[in-house]
C-alpha cells in the first residue's frame, strides 16, 4: 500500500525512487476509492474491512467518519483530491453516483457492478489504443487537440460499425453493452479515457 505513502508526502523518497506523485496508479487508487465511498453511503455499509482502498485512504488521511456513516466524509475528500490533482469536472462525480444508484440494490450486486466496470475499462482502453496508436506520440502540451482527438475516437467507439478490423468490431459492441448498463454519457468516458492517455504519456519509462 505504498501508493498513499507516494501521493500524500515523502517526496525525497520519491524523487530517488522516480516515481510521479498524482501519476496514473495514484488516478486509478483514487477512483477506486470514491466508488467504494459511493457504495457505503449509498448502501448503508458499515463493515470497512469490505471496502479496502478506502480503508487505506481513510486511515492514511485520517478521514474522520462523518455521522457515524462510513463513505460520506471519505466520498467528498476524494472528489476533492481528484478535482484538484487532476482537474476532474463535477459531472463526472454525478454520473457515478447515479450509476451506482441504479445498479447497487444490495450487496451482492456490488461485485457484479465492479466486475462489469472492470470489463468496460479493459475493453475500452485495449480499442482506445488500437485506434490511437500514432495520437499518442503528440507532446503533451497539446492538452486540447488530444482531448478532441480523445472525444472523436471515443464517439467512433460508440457509432461507427464498419471497421475493418473484426476484433476491434466486436470489441466496440461489448463497450456499447457495458455503457447501456453502466449508464455512463460519452462525455462521461471521454474524460475518464482523455485522463488515463494524458497519464500514461507521462509515465517514466521502466530503466534497462
Amino acid at each position: 500500500m505504498g501508493i498513499f505513502s507516494k501521493l500524500f508526502g515523502k517526496k525525497q523518497a520519491e524523487a530517488e525512487e522516480g516515481t510521479r506523485v498524482g501519476g496514473m496508479e495514484d488516478f486509478m487508487t483514487l477512483i477506486r476509492v470514491y466508488y467504494q465511498a459511493v457504495m457505503a453511503s449509498q448502501l448503508g455499509i458499515s463493515n470497512i474491512g469490505l471496502l479496502p482502498d478506502m480503508a487505506v485512504f481513510k486511515r492514511t488521511l485520517k478521514v474522520p467518519t462523518q455521522n457515524n456513516k462510513l463513505g460520506v466524509a471519505e466520498k467528498a475528500r476524494c472528489k476533492k483530491m481528484l478535482m484538484d490533482i487532476y482537474g476532474i469536472n463535477e459531472f463526472f462525480f454525478k454520473e457515478i453516483d447515479a450509476s451506482v444508484k441504479k445498479n447497487c440494490k444490495n450487496m451482492n450486486d456490488i461485485k457484479t457492478y465492479l466486475f462489469m466496470f472492470q470489463g468496460f475499462s479493459q475493453d475500452l482502453m485495449m480499442v482506445i489504443g488500437n485506434l490511437m496508436q500514432w495520437k499518442f506520440r503528440i507532446p503533451g502540451i497539446f492538452k486540447k487537440t488530444m482531448r478532441n482527438l480523445t472525444e472523436k475516437t471515443v464517439h467512433d467507439i460508440f457509432t461507427r460499425n464498419d471497421w475493418k478490423d473484426e476484433g476491434v468490431r466486436k470489441t466496440c459492441g461489448n463497450i456499447r453493452q457495458y455503457q447501456h448498463a453502466l449508464h455512463y454519457s460519452e462525455a462521461w468516458i471521454t474524460e475518464y479515457v482523455y485522463n488515463i492517455v494524458m497519464l500514461a504519456k507521462k509515465e517514466p519509462k521502466p530503466k534497462e
